[in-house]
């Protein structure tokens, strides 16, 4: 069933940090597709069923996706934190042959970019106030 509010919702949009977007189009297709289904359900407000929380970043505010293909490892961390917008952090393929475990300039990297992210957002809603004021 859907009512009138459902027509209405606008999408949030994707921003992609740093080199994300570059390193996501380098990706096999099947991987794409998964990767972009899960930033699309976090578009419109929901989860995809491979999204898991990222350990280390204090709850479900960080996701993970992974995706298996052809012997390889790929992943995408985005974060759905902030009310109008999705940030994607992060997409790799994982090289390090050390077990699951995201390799710790990676985590680096993603912590710098939810910090540049924070930024970001905290601008986007000064200036919508202040376009608002005027």
């Amino acid at each position: 069933m859907t009512g009138k509010a459902d027509n209405q919702r606008r999408d949030k949009p994707l921003q992609w940090m740093g080199s994300s977007l570059r390193d996501r189009r380098e990706f096999p297709k099947e991987v794409r597709v998964v990767f972009g289904q899960a930033l699309f359900d976090a578009q419109r407000g929901s989860k995809h069923p491979d999204a898991k929380p990222l350990k280390g970043f204090g709850g479900a505010g960080v996701l993970e996706v992974v995706e298996d293909h052809d012997g390889n490892t790929y992943r995408a961390v985005y974060t759905v934190k902030f009310a109008e917008i999705v940030y994607v952090l992060h997409a790799f393929q994982k090289k390090s042959k050390s077990g699951r475990k995201t390799p710790a300039e990676g985590i680096e990297r993603i912590r710098n970019r939810l910090k540049d992210a924070e930024q970001d957002y905290v601008q986007r809603k000064e200036s919508q106030k202040s376009e608002r004021e005027r």
